[in-house]
Formats: structure tokens, C-alpha cells, sequence
């Protein structure tokens, strides 16, 4: 273990005093929720990824001090455990061994695998979405209760419209199951995003203990994702609350799928001279339309492999990580 130092413990303090607040903020704007809560990992990840495990435990302690003596013990645990997600990924992240224990040249360092990294980010999501959606109470209940709060409005405001009671009872029915699936799909695209942004910020400032990766050719699932997805896909037809477990699972890691499709699709395109418009087409189409972006998640399915990042050892000067598939 490194040795502590002033400076260390003051980022990491620093940090969590940060991510607290964004948590807060996250508290007072639930609409909002998932975007702050999302910030909130930022700067865990900045001060994991450029400092190591002294300092980010220092951050997540202090985000739990903050929360503590701002608002409650309560909410103290709850910024703990939004804190403690970024800074787990930034610890595997950082894990790292000899190459030639993978059966690799002596002289390099494996990296742990993105792959594995996105299980272990989806899982983390959708037990953050289970968590939150137990706290507050999400049930077929509330959803309905919102949603015939919106009827009301509706007619208020165009008395002729008469909605019908069977396609308000179908709504009800599928925006139950469509919410967590729509939070566990954007909470795994801002953590994933948050990841990325916190990567470029502490190799710009030098203080990267990972090497960068060429995203495109190492952004994958794992391939026990597969089963954990059709899993999902299975028991979400059983109802009840297993059901909306699994649809908080179904959105986390389709959302990984979609965004390890998109990545595939980027490597693959790579040196072509229509790379730029097939690839600025697929995304606005995927955003407007259903069938491209069900075909970018099957291309997510397909390509699912490990890419390990290969680079010298701390002594060596030279280069860029090279990827090895196994």
C-alpha cells in the first residue's frame, strides 16, 4: 500500500465532499435523479483511477461524513453505497498482473478486462435501480396513480377527448415494466460515460495508473452476460417483483450490449471512406427508430469476448496498449 500523504487524503476529502453534494442535489430534483447520481461518480472515479485505493476509500468515507452531517445517518449510507460503485470499478480498473501468467511475454503487464468491468457496471446498475425503486416505494400502484393523474390532466384540458379505460389499463401495464428498463438503460450509458470522461481527464493531467484503451476494439460484454440478459428476458414474464427486478436487469445490460454493439460497429467501419455517414445514419436512426437499435444490440450479442490490455511494465517507456483477444 502506498504510503498516505497530505495531499493524497485532501482529494480524496475533496472528492467526496463533491459527490455528497451532487447526491444531495439528486435528493431535491428526483427527475434528475439518475443524471446527479451519475455525477456523483465522477469524481470517485477521477480520484480511483489517478490516486488508487487510499484515496478513493478517503472519498467514499467522507461522502459518507458529509451525508451524515448534512442530512442523516440515512442518508449518510445511501451516499456511501452510490459511492462505493465508481469506487469499485475504479479498484478493478486498476488491477493488473504479469502477462506472463495469462500464458503472455514476460516483459508486459495484463490489465483487468474492460469486459469484465461493464459486468460488473451493469450489475452494480441494476441493483442501484432495485434499491431506489424499493425506497421509493415503485409499485403498479404508483405508476398507476401517476398515470391516471396525467388522465385527469388530459381531460381537463381537451374535455371532448374520451381516453378508453382498456388502453389506459395496457399503459399502466407497460409503463411498469418500461421505467426501470429505461433507468437501467441510462444509468449504465452515464456511468459508462462518467468512466470514460474521468479516464481522459486523469491521463491529460498525467495521473493515470491504467494506460488509455482503444475503446473501439476493447469495449465487449462478457459472454455470462448472455445468460444473465435472457435470464432477465425469462422471468420478467413470471410478474410480481421478480418481475421488476428483472426488467432493472434487462435495461442495465441491454444497455451494455447496445453500447458494445455500437463499438463493434466502430471497429469494424475502421479505414473504410463511408465510415462517417453509416455511422452518423445508425445513431440518429437508432435514436428515432426500434429496428436499428435492436440490430446494434444483436451485433452487441454477437461480439462478446475479452480484450485484455497488454502494455510494458512500469519501468518500460514506450507505447500504447495492445489489445489480446481470449
Amino acid at each position: 500500500m502506498k504510503k498516505l500523504n497530505a495531499k493524497e487524503l485532501g482529494i480524496g476529502a475533496l472528492a467526496g465532499l463533491t459527490a455528497a453534494l451532487l447526491v444531495y442535489g439528486a435528493t431535491l430534483q428526483p427527475l434528475l435523479f439518475i443524471l446527479f447520481g451519475a455525477l456523483s461518480a465522477l469524481p470517485i472515479l477521477i480520484v480511483g483511477l489517478g490516486w488508487g485505493n487510499v484515496a478513493v476509500i478517503v472519498a467514499v468515507v467522507a461522502a459518507g461524513i458529509v451525508g451524515t452531517i448534512s442530512q442523516s445517518a440515512y442518508f449518510g449510507l445511501f451516499v456511501i453505497l452510490l459511492a462505493l460503485i465508481p469506487a469499485w470499478l475504479s479498484h478493478l480498473a486498476n488491477l493488473a498482473r504479469p502477462a506472463s501468467e495469462l500464458g503472455g511475454p514476460d516483459h508486459l503487464m495484463a490489465w483487468y478486462p474492460l469486459s469484465d468491468i461493464m459486468l460488473h457496471l451493469c450489475g452494480l446498475a441494476a441493483v442501484v435501480i432495485v434499491i431506489v425503486g424499493a425506497i421509493m416505494g415503485y409499485s403498479a400502484d404508483l405508476v398507476g396513480q401517476v398515470i391516471d393523474l396525467y388522465v385527469k390532466v388530459m381531460n381537463q384540458q381537451q374535455p371532448a377527448l374520451q381516453l378508453d379505460q382498456a388502453a389506459i389499463a395496457k399503459t399502466k401495464l407497460l409503463m411498469l415494466y418500461a421505467i426501470p428498463i429505461a433507468w437501467g438503460m441510462i444509468w449504465v450509458m452515464m456511468m459508462l460515460a462518467a468512466y470514460y470522461v474521468a479516464t481522459r481527464i486523469v491521463t491529460a493531467s498525467k495521473h493515470n495508473l491504467r494506460p488509455r484503451e482503444d475503446i473501439p476494439s476493447s469495449l465487449r460484454m462478457n459472454r455470462n452476460a448472455i445468460f444473465v440478459f435472457l435470464g432477465a428476458i425469462v422471468v420478467i414474464f413470471f410478474g410480481g417483483i421478480p418481475a421488476l427486478i428483472a426488467a432493472a436487469v434487462l435495461g442495465a445490460f441491454g444497455a451494455g450490449f447496445i453500447v458494445s454493439g455500437f463499438a463493434s460497429l466502430h471497429y469494424r467501419t475502421r479505414g473504410k471512406d463511408w465510415r462517417i455517414p453509416v455511422l452518423v445514419l445508425c445513431y440518429l436512426t437508432s435514436f428515432l427508430l426500434t429496428l436499428p437499435l435492436f440490430i446494434i444490440l444483436v451485433l452487441g450479442l454477437y461480439d462478446t469476448r475479452k480484450a485484455i490490455s497488454l502494455t510494458p511494465n512500469k519501468n518500460a517507456e514506450t507505447s500504447k496498449p495492445t489489445d489480446t483477444k481470449i
